[in-house]
């Protein structure tokens, strides 16, 4: 005998569903020669069953309540179960709520027990809550009409049943400290305005009861809404720094950290000693969603300098790497080779700062890449042939002016010889700056010599460098005297009166130093 008959089009089909006191049945009404499908081998009573509400369609399709349960169907099987005990006499759907009107044998107090009393439970299915129970006198029927839900019982008493709006729903679930349920509700309402809100609500409640990892994951849905210092001020403490971790991180995937952000997440990684951690954050191809300088500042007052290194490498953070290759980890090879590999702007740039440094820790490497830099300047990745050698063009030359470098040498004279001449060779035309330096080099090396033969060298290269016979040198001549007078360098004085024929002169020097010899040459030389 069927008890219970109605007809459901889901997608391009239409079903009949069917329920009998020992079955639920149903058949594909569209399809010819369709066998009915048995979807459940226990049936149920009377006015039991009933199709979804719309709302609920995704999840099923057909409900039918019996004693111990509510049991839920689509066409081809049984889903879930709301266990629920009690004799249910009917049910009926209202805007997204199963009403469900059981039996209740208790009396109403004062009246006669021949009255029963039917229990009535309103159930928000999708967002798992009771929404009413409640008992009524014989409950004769369930209308849901004109947007609202009437109930009439046997005495001819029409009950109206009004739903609360969201805003007092929530009030009321929030006073039972019912949050979860207050976010479905939110949620399934569509209430965006308000469900940050709620998260912060939630978040406080739980922080209040001592779950803080709870806390945290309320909190960390609030990102974007909620200040990030309310959240932060809440797990400062030392043993909360892994939830303070966690939104921190979360802060960052969502790009809305700031400076101080960084600071603190890196702060707490190097606390934690996570290295694990600081590897992911930091040495990942992906696109980093922190400020760059601030991690590397962090990373090295930690003595992360592997990760400081990794960081100014990649972001070509030139200032910062050579800072912790040179001033923490004392490695100047390296710094060396990273100058190197720089474009020529850049390796001017930190020569000039770092220059001195170098100098100091490995003055022949650092002399020979200033030679470089000065004549004609390639990195160490620049390809061997670029499009200029390829096409026949002339390639240009990148070289930096070689007095600009002349102070790192303050404590390696040697070297700065070294340097100057190389410059005076290879270079077409070296500046009055270059050579007047070479010649003070070389007076004051030979002024301290001990050995008198020790002072013919540099005396004879600073006279060759005053002859410049081949042009190749802008001398200051009069630079030059102070100097060759100061150092009491006789050859050189001669020269220059000679070179500015200023042979009055030169007859007085000799006459100064009583060398009447020489006074009687210059006057048959020179008239």
């Amino acid at each position: 005998m069927f008890l219970g008959l109605a007809y459901k089009q889901v997608e391009n089909q239409v079903i009949l569903f069917v329920t009998t006191t020992q079955s639920v049945l149903s058949y594909n009404t569209s399809v010819k020669d369709q066998r009915q499908v048995l979807l459940d081998m226990h049936g149920c009573d009377p006015r039991c069953s009933v199709l979804s509400d719309i709302s609920q369609e995704s999840q099923f399709v057909f409900v039918a309540a019996r004693t111990e349960a509510l049991y839920f169907y689509q066409p081809d099987c049984r889903g879930a179960v709301l266990p629920f005990e009690g004799e249910k006499l009917m049910i009926s759907w209202h805007r997204g709520y199963l009403v469900v009107v059981s039996s209740d044998m208790k009396g109403i107090p004062g009246k006669s027990a021949a009255r029963s009393m039917n229990l009535v439970t309103i159930y928000d299915i999708q967002n798992k809550f009771v929404a009413f129970s409640g008992p009524l006198p014989g409950v004769a029927d369930v209308l849901s009409e004109w947007g609202s839900l009437y109930i009439l019982t046997s005495g001819n008493t029409l009950y109206h049943f009004q739903e609360k709006d969201t805003q007092t729903k929530l009030e009321i679930l929030f006073k039972k400290n019912l949050y979860a349920v207050a976010i479905d509700l939110a949620r399934s309402q569509h209430y965006s305005d308000g469900l940050m809100d709620i998260f912060t609500q939630y978040g406080d409640h739980l922080y209040s009861k001592g779950d803080h990892d709870g806390a945290m994951k309320q909190y960390i849905r609030t990102i974007g809404h909620l200040e990030p210092s309310y959240v932060i001020r809440k797990f400062l403490d030392a043993q909360r720094i892994h939830n303070l971790t966690a939104y921190l991180q979360a802060l960052h995937e969502q790009n809305l950290a700031n400076t101080d952000h960084t600071t603190l997440l890196l702060n707490c990684y190097t606390k934690l000693k996570d290295v694990s951690k600081l590897d992911e954050f930091i040495m990942t191809d992906k696109e980093l969603n922190f400020d760059v300088e601030t991690a590397i500042k962090v990373c090295r007052q930690a003595s992360y300098y592997d990760h400081a290194l990794y960081l100014a490498e990649k972001f070509h953070q030139n200032d910062w790497y050579l800072k912790v290759q040179l001033e923490d980890n004392k490695d100047y090879q390296k710094a060396l080779d990273y100058i190197g590999k720089l474009e020529f702007p850049a390796a001017k740039h930190n020569l000039r700062n770092y220059g001195k440094t170098l100098m100091e820790a490995e003055p022949d490497k650092t002399t020979e890449l200033l030679k470089l830099l000065c004549t004609d300047y390639r990195s160490s990745e620049s390809p061997l042939v670029d499009d200029n050698d390829m096409t026949g063009g002339a390639r240009k030359i990148l070289r930096a002016e070689p007095e600009t470098f002349i102070h790192i040498f303050v404590h390696k004279k040697n070297k700065l010889i070294e340097f100057l001449e190389h410059m005076t060779k290879v270079r077409a035309k070296s500046s009055s700056m270059v050579c007047s330096t070479l010649l003070e080099l070389y007076l004051n090396k030979a002024k301290h010599c001990k050995d008198k033969m020790d002072e013919v060298e540099p005396e004879s290269k600073a006279l060759a460098l005053l002859q410049n016979v081949e042009g190749k040198y802008e001398i200051d001549n009069d630079h030059a005297m102070v100097l060759a007078q100061m150092h009491n360098f006789k050859a050189g004085i001669l020269l220059l009166y000679e070179k500015s024929k200023l042979f009055p002169q030169i007859l007085r020097y000799h006459m100064e130093h009583d060398e009447h010899v020489n006074v009687i040459d210059t006057c048959r030389n020179y008239g």
